[in-house]
């Protein structure tokens, strides 16, 4: 996924009320972007590190710029989370994602389960329909490389929902698949943060005996672009 035009840099003063962050830009300007990203974002919200806005050509928006990455020691991090869906998309239609190749057709936000939408729905003839739900991780609080990336970094009771509505897919005999894209670069691993989230571990372990498979992914970015690129062990 490249983005649109040239994003701009800066430097993090601080994220507040969830989708706001004020950021100093290196013209001198202090503008507020728009942070779309609804978690804690901890181990991601150093104040005082380097970020990476992108800017929208709609006059009429209320906040001209969003947040897209910031930078962690050596690291940058994808923060956005309205990307994800795009990057795994544009990885299956580049087969760089083998679990999840050999379908004909691809769709979007489709209902199903209890009042839930799933974020990808496969499909292909002669084979089962493959229910997809991503989710973006950003956290790694331990910068060690053998540390684990790790989700979720806030309690998610609507992660635990796609846990058992892939559950259920899973135990009438579909195909479910609950893909972790990790954006970053600096995991070689990951694992459910169950400090965190007791329950959303557990539930992701239940889901795994139910049949639901898990895989992730890293990334590879740059301030042009953001590329989903090797596997990472998972450990659960």
């Amino acid at each position: 996924m490249k983005f649109p035009t040239p994003l701009i840099r800066g430097t993090l003063i601080k994220r507040y009320q969830r989708f706001l962050a004020d950021v100093a830009l290196e013209s001198g300007a202090l503008v507020t972007a728009h942070c779309a990203n609804p978690g804690s974002m901890l181990s991601v919200n150093a104040a005082g590190a380097e970020v990476w806005l992108s800017e929208s050509p709609n006059p009429s928006r209320k906040l001209r710029y969003t947040w897209e990455l910031i930078r962690v020691a050596r690291t940058l991090v994808g923060i956005n989370t309205a990307h994800p869906n795009r990057l795994v998309e544009e990885a299956i239609g580049e087969d760089a994602i083998p679990e999840l190749a050999g379908y004909a057709n691809l769709r979007r936000e489709v209902r199903y389960g209890t009042n839930s939408r799933v974020d990808l729905l496969l499909e292909g003839p002669k084979r089962p329909p493959c229910y997809v739900e991503v989710k973006n991780v950003t956290m790694k609080r331990d910068l060690a490389r053998s540390a684990p990336a790790e989700f979720p970094d806030s309690v998610t009771a609507r992660g635990a929902k796609h846990l058992v509505e892939l559950s259920k897919i899973s135990e009438k005999g579909g195909r479910a698949v609950m893909l972790f894209l990790v954006q970053r670069s600096d995991a070689l691993a990951f694992a459910p943060a169950a400090d965190i989230d007791p329950a959303y571990a557990k539930g992701l372990a239940r889901a795994v005996d139910s049949g639901v498979e898990v895989l992730c992914y890293g990334c590879r970015l740059s301030s042009r672009e953001i590329r989903v690129a090797q596997p990472l062990a998972i450990r659960l």
